[in-house]
């Protein structure tokens, strides 16, 4: 008897993602400070390869609670500006209390699809996106929207995960997940975590949306935090692509799978606390 293979639905993901992001908008807030540390350096990293400088008009893509626009904001100085856009108002309204706590003037948030960017032309002299970009179900229409708002010689930045192996604080979830609700694995050019890490990938994906003088850095991000089990913590209540993996199991099924996720991390845990094997992809690309 032949099965019928599940179809990849990208409304629906969307809309799932988007209720996912609005019920977890807090617990990222929350988790700032872990974010920060976690992917500060890479955060930099981007910044710099995005040649963000006094001045310039910048574009958050999938800005979440706006970690790293409040740092462009103070690249860009009072003569520049940050626009957060994200696919959750709730998210959104957070990144807002970031900026004020920061004390920065020059940030504003505007709810929007990334793959359908409702602003101008030619109007950002850059567009950077952290751990944004793997989740869009057309990655291709959300790079051309992003050259379409770019000045020409304007840089587009993104922070992605490179592969499964090097990235084990989430790829091991991501697996006992996969295996214990029946999921199977992701289509090529389907959404996910390590959809754009491989080598190679990066430059491909950015090249096909038009864009030239491409780079890449790969970035070593460990996470840490005291025990594996606060890792736990932070993945149930901030990283929404898991729960929605785990949609369909009861609410029993779900504690079982974290506990079998803990005891895989626990492996990471040593005198100075837990250390997740993370690394993070950098690429730029020019609009020509």
């Amino acid at each position: 008897m032949e099965t019928t293979p599940i179809q990849f639905d990208p409304v629906k993901y969307k809309n799932t993602t988007r209720e996912q992001w609005q019920s977890a908008a807090e617990a990222w807030y929350r988790w700032s400070p872990t974010l920060n540390q976690w992917l500060g350096k890479a955060t930099e990293r981007m910044l710099d390869m995005a040649g963000i400088a006094t001045g310039h008009r910048v574009l958050d893509i999938a800005a979440g609670a706006g970690g790293q626009s409040v740092t462009a904001a103070g690249r860009a100085g009072p003569s520049g500006s940050v626009l957060a856009t994200d696919i959750s108002s709730n998210i959104l309204a957070f990144a807002e209390q970031m900026a004020r706590q920061a004390g920065v003037g020059n940030i504003q948030t505007k709810v929007m699809d990334g793959e359908n960017l409702t602003l101008e032309d030619e109007t950002f002299d850059a567009v950077i996106s952290r751990v944004g970009l793997i989740y869009f179900p057309d990655q291709q229409q959300a790079l051309r929207e992003m050259r379409r708002v770019l000045k020409t010689g304007g840089e587009v930045a993104a922070i992605v995960y490179s592969t499964p192996d090097k990235n084990q604080f989430f790829s091991i979830p991501v697996s006992v997940i996969r295996k214990r609700a029946g999921l199977p694995p992701p289509l090529p050019g389907q959404p996910g975590p390590f959809s754009l890490g491989a080598e190679g990938i990066l430059e491909k994906t950015f090249a096909q949306a038009g864009f030239t003088k491409l780079k890449v850095e790969r970035i070593d991000s460990p996470l840490r935090l005291p025990s594996a089990r606060e890792c736990i913590r932070f993945e149930k209540e901030s990283f929404g692509a898991l729960h929605q993996m785990m949609s369909a199991l009861s609410d029993q099924e779900k504690e079982s799978v974290w506990e079998e996720i803990e005891r895989e991390l626990i492996k990471f845990e040593g005198e100075n606390g837990f250390t997740g094997p993370c690394e993070m992809v950098v690429g730029v690309g020019e609009k020509p």
